[in-house]
């Protein structure tokens, strides 16, 4: 897909960055079995060196069809240029970052998931350490992958539709609006691991719609239940502050989630 039939979003970077980042090397075209049988890629962005053994890694989780996003963003998830900076971004880190194509997004991650796990030591990756990163419309399928599967050791949810809690219907509403998936409809704060980390970045000024209403509802709960997590509240930023909004407030939340992701892998 040519760099110039792309949205404007797909190709727009993250506003941090680190020195050397950009001779981070990536496995691209790798290839796990989707939930259907049917083969599909994903890349490994590497931390660089050897010898150390086998990484932590970061599952870029998203929420969309890729057929819906090639129509819509000229590219699939994973080929946004923010997706490969993210990448790039834990690879510096230490950490490996796995990003994919998905046909069925709620099951395909699943499907990945068990992949890298049951092939992790030939990938050079710890099946011990992984964890999650998502950010938009695709954190109702980063909360249902983690409602479902207790050894993930970490999630970092920026800008997130959450849940629907208290008879609220915003991430419902937004989901058929925008059609991403929410796998988690239904399920409350009580449903995610109790010990899980999360970090929540939130922008103070997103536009989307109720969006923040659901975000700061989940936390609500989520203190209601003493649950481990990080609120990160860049309170001027707009929603995708870590592409639409080049300042030092939207440097350091980008900043933030990383050094959460070196803590907890």
């Amino acid at each position: 897909m040519s760099e110039n039939t792309r949205a404007d979003v797909a190709r727009r970077r993250v506003v941090y960055e680190v020195e050397g980042q950009h001779a981070v090397q990536v496995r691209h075209a790798l290839t796990y079995r989707g939930s259907t049988g049917e083969p599909l890629s994903f890349d490994i962005y590497e931390p660089p060196g050897s010898g150390r053994g086998a990484w932590p890694v970061v599952l870029f989780v998203t929420g969309y069809n890729d057929l819906g996003m090639q129509r819509l963003m000229g590219c699939k998830a994973k080929d946004m240029a923010s997706y490969a900076d993210w990448g790039r971004l834990v690879a510096m880190q230490g950490i490996a970052g796995v990003t994919y194509e998905c046909r069925e997004p709620a099951a395909d991650v699943r499907a990945l998931l068990h992949h890298v796990r049951g092939n992790a030591a030939r990938l050079g990756l710890d099946a011990g350490r992984i964890g999650v990163w998502s950010c938009s419309g695709n954190v109702p399928n980063a909360l249902g992958l983690l409602m479902n599967d207790p050894g993930l050791a970490c999630a970092a949810l920026l800008y997130g539709y959450m849940l629907d809690l208290d008879g609220h219907t915003h991430v419902a509403d937004a989901a058929a609006r925008f059609r991403f998936v929410a796998p988690a409809a239904g399920r409350t704060v009580r449903d995610v691991p109790a010990d899980l980390p999360l970090l929540i970045a939130r922008a103070g000024r997103d536009e989307m719609p109720g969006l923040n209403d659901a975000l700061d509802g989940f936390v609500a709960h989520a203190l209601r239940e003493n649950r481990p997590i990080t609120l990160v509240n860049h309170h001027s930023g707009p929603h995708a502050f870590d592409i639409m909004d080049d300042n030092s407030g939207s440097r350091e939340a980008v900043r933030g989630a990383l050094e959460f992701l070196v803590r907890r892998l």
